[in-house]
């Protein structure tokens, strides 16, 4: 299972294309053959970059939420609408389609974060501004629930 770890500021280029870091490579050629699934993020204003086999776990249960509850349906069609099947160039690069680009508002210099199981990628912009924000309402947190068991 891979395991994405990290800050990464990284560019894109006219055509909307970015070089994943070479650290991460050759991990993803062996685990999912270069193909990568990109989808917007329901919360941030980011996009969620998965490998292929990962991705899949979370369509199976998108696909499963019953269709009837709209809720459930207004899910399935954001993430299962705007996911989008990327394979990784020669060069490591990813070729992202326009409509994820405006999404998560990408222009020239870009954030990518690793969160285990997938990659978040921001704008430089977003991330900047978000980023306190998040500092904050984490240190606001009264250590209750899923958290309260998590040391660090």
């Amino acid at each position: 299972m891979l395991f994405f770890r990290g800050i990464n500021a990284i560019n894109l280029d006219d055509k909307g294309r970015f070089a994943i870091p070479k650290r991460y490579r050759d991990s993803i050629a062996d685990a999912c053959d270069n193909h990568l699934i990109a989808t917007i993020d329901l919360n941030s204003p980011c996009l969620l970059i998965y490998t292929q086999d990962e991705w899949e776990v979370i369509e199976r249960k998108l696909i499963s939420l019953p269709n009837m509850d709209p809720q459930a349906r207004m899910v399935q069609r954001l993430l299962l609408g705007h996911a989008s099947e990327i394979d990784l160039d020669a060069q490591g690069r990813m070729l992202l389609p326009s409509l994820l680009r405006d999404h998560a508002k990408l222009d020239k210099q870009a954030i990518l974060l690793g969160q285990g199981n997938k990659f978040e990628l921001w704008s430089l912009e977003a991330w900047d501004a978000s980023r306190p924000d998040m500092l904050n309402s984490v240190q606001q947190l009264d250590g209750q629930g899923a958290l309260a068991n998590l040391s660090l």
